[in-house]
């Protein structure tokens, strides 16, 4: 397989690399690894988004400056640092590989070590975006060729005859005219007195050498532990003197505490104390919501504790939020002119002319993340110092934060990353650890800090309620002449300031004004949305809701004009060309640039064209079934999806099949790719079957499984098939963790058009099929 061909033309990377030999003390301190070879490499300065942000801003690009570390022990032992979080995704694996291919290690002998927080030595860790191979594949690779050259150099010293002549090969540098052998534990001494090679001299191995990388035969370094019950999460940290908390928030966002009667609180056997805890006012970006804290010899206790709590609380200014009214007021909204943030030829005046306008109206509840371990964070406050550990997303993030909360200086504060048990985005807002931390001062012992399920889905920062209206004027040939789409929805900016009424420019770039059809005349409109709890990212963001409505859209059409759905759609994806936006302000491209990462319409149409081919598009399928297509470029991927469904006649919905074509460039693992997928179909049909979080008087109305389910394995698509597009030399990594969300609740909603002949526009689907 071609997994790159010319390294070079990837992004220009190895300009601004630089590798540096540094202090094992300095690096290495509390790994445990001793008398080891270190390489250590800050390899790149280049913008990119990060989703936090600073006193309220949300800024473009932060400057990111990636660490990564290599160790090889006396015994021939690679210990690789992994500096993002494990979720799920593979990245522990898959970043570390990338350096064990580079250099010739033997995967069987390499160890992987989680990185602490820390952004001035490891670079940006912010485990969110789909960010970590497109951000780090280049930089990884020059880390593992360094590594291999010095390596190299060292033997051909020991041997006394030119580099050149001297070749690592699987763990051990050969020279082949003499059959001298030596390993990379004997090596590694001398290796670490070799002077780092200069990036431009590096030579990255042809790919058709590749052992590991495109293989898709490495399985994640962790998944023995995982299956067995040995893997160790959040929740499993046990600390001498450890005390344990839960802590009772106030239910509506922007409340406080007025009074409380912990009377009855202390009477729980096992509770030692009953506290407040400070809470910042809204919005406060990851700042703990405050309460009460009830703190025991164990968790059990503790929640105990916190049942016989009584407290009163003062609302505050969300104390009316009610969703099914907030959702008339979207409703209201998306129907009047907005904010104009596209606008090509005049819309306007195509609507008025047009022979006939199909109107859409589609709706998308808030959503909850509900990940299987729900938020829970150790915290060891000792003076001016602090040890965190935690199943977060963001360690350089959570140590930054917890430095600010505490008063204390960044360098004292140790973040310690566990697995953790899903994220979504939720785990890369660290309110939970924080909470630890300002416990664990006030105790002046280490204390856990547990959510339960109920905690969890009352106080996340949600994934946004969204309205989005679309007009779609056609001529007398049925041709699309006008596309209006107006997208309404609290925008994640409310999270980190006062008024922010409009939705960010990355949120605007998820679908809308990033619209890749061909239409002389389409216009897009952000009318105002107020928020009124805790907004934040979810996986996937704001595509989903631009893809359901927008390729809902396009079956509507479609429908109206008698056309098929993947002819119809690939009619409006149009010519491939270059997408122009130039009409847009300050386009937002996922923190990438537009000449490494345009919209490539077709990229676009090859992903649909292989999907239609491996699905079947067209087959034949039994009475009560129906196929569905969507497609979507999001996180600079290209993927589409066609959903099966089955739905009998009481209205009971199935997912026999569902069938993924992506195209996310040069690619590391397969096995992933594919496990990324199905993940993605089996959370696209729980979010659009079950995912709905509502409001009433200020308060979530949803605790836990019963009222916001997920699916069970029974209800999960019975086959998922993944093809991956091979990627054209030169063609840069993209997200695969996040892509295949969006397009799945259009195909599914599509494919029971097909079967039942009902349109269903908003979701969840809840009852909508019963007959």
């Amino acid at each position: 397989m071609n997994i790159i061909t010319n390294p070079g033309k990837l992004r220009g990377f190895e300009k601004h690399v630089k590798v540096e030999n540094v202090s094992r003390r300095s690096i290495l301190k509390g790994l445990g690894i001793a008398g080891s070879f270190v390489l250590a490499a800050p390899v790149m300065s280049r913008t990119a988004f990060a989703y936090e942000t600073g006193a309220g801003k949300m800024p473009h690009g932060v400057v990111v400056d990636p660490r990564v570390f290599v160790a090889i022990a006396p015994d021939g032992i690679v210990t690789i640092l992994a500096h993002r979080a494990e979720m799920g995704t593979g990245v522990r694996t898959s970043l570390p590989l990338i350096v064990a291919e580079e250099m010739e290690a033997d995967w069987k002998r390499v160890h992987v070590q989680q990185a602490h927080g820390d952004e001035a030595k490891f670079g940006n860790q912010d485990t969110d975006g789909s960010r970590s191979t497109r951000h780090y594949l280049i930089p990884m690779r020059q880390i593992g060729a360094s590594a291999r050259a010095m390596l190299e150099a060292a033997a051909a010293k020991k041997w006394g005859v030119p580099a050149s002549e001297v070749k690592a090969q699987n763990h051990e540098v050969v020279h082949s005219a003499s059959g001298r052998r030596a390993s990379f534990g004997d090596l590694a001494a001398d290796a670490a007195k070799e002077p780092v090679p200069a990036i431009d001299s590096l030579k990255l191995k042809d790919p058709k050498d590749f052992r590991y990388l495109g293989k898709g035969e490495v399985s994640i370094v962790d998944l023995h532990d995982i299956t067995t019950g040995k893997a160790h999460y959040g929740a499993d940290i046990r600390l001498p003197g450890m005390k344990y908390a839960v802590i009772a928030r106030p239910p509506v966002t922007g409340g406080k505490l007025k009074s409380f009667d912990d009377s009855a609180a202390k009477k729980v056997p096992g509770v030692e104390k009953v506290m407040e805890v400070k809470g910042w006012p809204w919005p406060s970006k990851f700042q703990p919501l405050g309460g009460v804290a009830v703190i025991a010899h164990n968790t059990g206790a503790a929640i105990k504790g916190r049942d016989a709590l009584k407290i009163v609380w003062d609302d505050g200014a969300n104390a009316k939020y009610d969703s099914v009214a907030y959702r008339a007021s979207l409703e209201e909204a998306a129907r009047k002119p907005g904010l104009v943030v596209r606008k090509e030829g005049d819309v306007e005046a195509a609507l008025k002319g047009a022979d006939k306008v199909i109107t859409g109206e589609y709706y998308l509840p808030h959503l909850a993340h509900v990940s299987m371990e729900p938020p829970v964070a150790v915290a060891d406050v000792k003076g001016d110092k602090a040890e965190i550990w935690a199943p977060v997303q963001s360690p350089g993030g959570t140590r930054e934060d917890v430095a600010k909360t505490l008063g204390i200086p960044e360098g004292n504060v140790t973040v310690n990353v566990t697995l953790l048990g899903g994220g979504f985005g939720r785990k890369s807002k660290c309110d939970f650890a924080i909470e630890a931390a300002l416990l664990s001062k006030e105790l002046g012992v280490p204390v856990k800090v547990q959510w339960t399920r109920d905690d969890d889905v009352h106080h996340d920062f949600l994934h946004t309620v969204s309205v989005e209206r679309i007009e779609a004027g056609l001529d007398k040939s049925g041709k699309v002449i006008a596309w209006r789409h107006r997208s309404v929805a609290p925008t994640i900016a409310s999270t980190f300031a006062a008024g922010a009424n409009h939705e960010a420019p990355f949120e605007l770039g998820m679908g809308l004004i990033d619209n890749p059809f061909e239409i002389a005349n389409l216009q897009c409109e952000n009318p105002e949305a107020a928020a009124f709890t805790r907004i934040g990212w979810f996986r996937s963001v704001s595509n989903i809701p631009r893809a359901f409505a927008v390729q809902s859209m396009v079956a509507e059409i479609a429908q109206a004009t008698g056309r098929d759905p993947k002819d119809m759609l690939l009619e409006l994806i149009g010519s491939p060309r270059i997408v122009n936006l130039s009409s847009v302000k300050d386009p937002w491209n996922y923190g990438e640039p537009y000449d490494s990462y345009p919209i490539d319409t077709a990229r676009l149409r090859k992903v649909v064209e292989l999907v239609a081919d491996k699905g079947e598009w067209g087959r034949k399928v039994p009475k009560g079934h129906g196929l569905g297509i969507a497609v979507h470029r999001s996180f600079v991927s290209y993927i589409a999806t066609i959903v099966e469904v089955q739905v009998d006649d009481k209205g009971k919905l199935t997912v026999p099949r569902v069938d993924t074509a992506i195209d996310c460039g040069t690619y590391v693992n397969p096995e992933r790719i594919h496990s990324q997928i199905e993940g993605a179909a089996i959370m696209g049909l729980s979010l659009a079957k079950y995912g709905e979080i509502t409001f009433k008087d200020g308060k979530v109305q949803q605790s836990n499984f019963d009222d916001f389910p997920v699916i069970r394995m029974d209800e999960s698509p019975a086959i998922t098939n993944v093809y991956i597009v091979p990627p054209a030399p030169g063609t840069p990594p993209s997200g695969v963790g996040e892509p295949g969300v969006p397009p799945f609740a259009p195909a599914l909603i599509n494919a029971i058009f097909a079967a039942t002949g009902k349109r269903i526009r908003n979701l969840p689907i809840g009852k909508q099929l019963e007959a």
